[in-house]
């Protein structure tokens, strides 16, 4: 019965996880097919190069900042989404919309939202005085890179907030109802009951998102190309600009390997987490 998903799993992840090890031993460029071993020069190449540096900054940025903003957005919408109101089935459609939206598709509307002359959001933050002029949201590096990780919040907050309240359902009415007739108010029954028992189920919402930004070069590569000067480059388009653009896919499979092993270590310590509040 497992044999299906064991073949698919291999040949989904485990041979281009192969090549891409034998790539980055190799001298394998886009006009050279021929593979010849290296050694370490692809790493060393990399690693001497201070635009892999930057991008490495810029992937713990985006990835944390995101992160923590994508599980903060999506345990207020699932509390909001719990709640019984008439609509609720529509509105519950609604905020689905950014996650099953193809990424691509989203975020060239984020293009024009965030465009310097035509952007919606200046008129807006002009009209209550928050603004003179228009801001170059995607061309300053400070505005760009937060207009990135607002994006992928936008994007990834439905999911965690999916997640959240298939924890949120689990929590029996009589606990709550208890904490009311103790006479706790909205903000004691939260800190209290809701997010004590629903800490594991935030750590997983959290685990996908920290998954999902830290290998997503979508975003930043749609609304900036890794710009301006690489303030928004993060080690997934760095690997790809490397090693697709820039024809050298032996480094740019070094650089795309670098994301295993910081990847692997942030999801076991997320997991380790989640035991022990389940076990707490």
């Amino acid at each position: 019965m497992l044999l299906p998903s064991i073949v698919y799993i291999v040949a989904l992840v485990g041979v281009p996880f192969l090549l891409a090890i034998a790539f980055a031993f190799s001298d394998v460029t886009t006009g050279d097919p021929s593979f010849d071993w290296v050694g370490f020069q692809n790493f060393d190449a990399v690693f001497a190069d201070g635009v892999f540096w930057r991008a490495l900054r810029n992937t713990l940025v985006f990835t944390l900042v995101s992160m923590v903003l994508i599980v903060l957005f999506g345990k207020i919408l699932a509390n909001i989404l719990v709640a019984d109101f008439r609509g609720k089935w529509f509105v519950r459609f609604l905020v689905l919309l950014p996650w099953t939206t193809p990424v691509a598709l989203s975020t060239i509307s984020w293009l024009w939202f965030l465009d310097s002359i035509y952007s919606p959001v200046d008129w807006v933050l002009r009209q209550f005085g928050l603004i003179d002029a228009n801001v170059v949201w995607l061309g300053q590096p400070g505005t760009a890179m937060a207009s990135v990780i607002a994006v992928q919040t936008w994007r990834l907050t439905p999911l965690a907030a999916v997640i959240v309240m298939a924890g949120l359902v689990a929590i029996p009415r009589d606990l709550d109802e208890a904490a009311r007739i103790d006479g706790a108010g909205f903000w004691r029954r939260m800190f209290e009951v809701t997010i004590p028992l629903t800490l594991p189920v935030i750590a997983v919402a959290g685990l996908f998102g920290a998954i999902m930004t830290f290998t997503d070069m979508t975003v930043p590569y749609v609304l900036t190309r890794g710009g301006p000067t690489h303030s928004t480059d993060v080690l997934a388009s760095w690997a790809y600009f490397r090693g697709i653009e820039g024809g050298d896919v032996g480094q740019g499979a070094a650089i795309a390997l670098f994301l295993f092993p910081l990847l692997l270590a942030g999801a076991v310590a997320i997991l380790r987490a989640v035991r022990r509040l389940e076990a707490g």
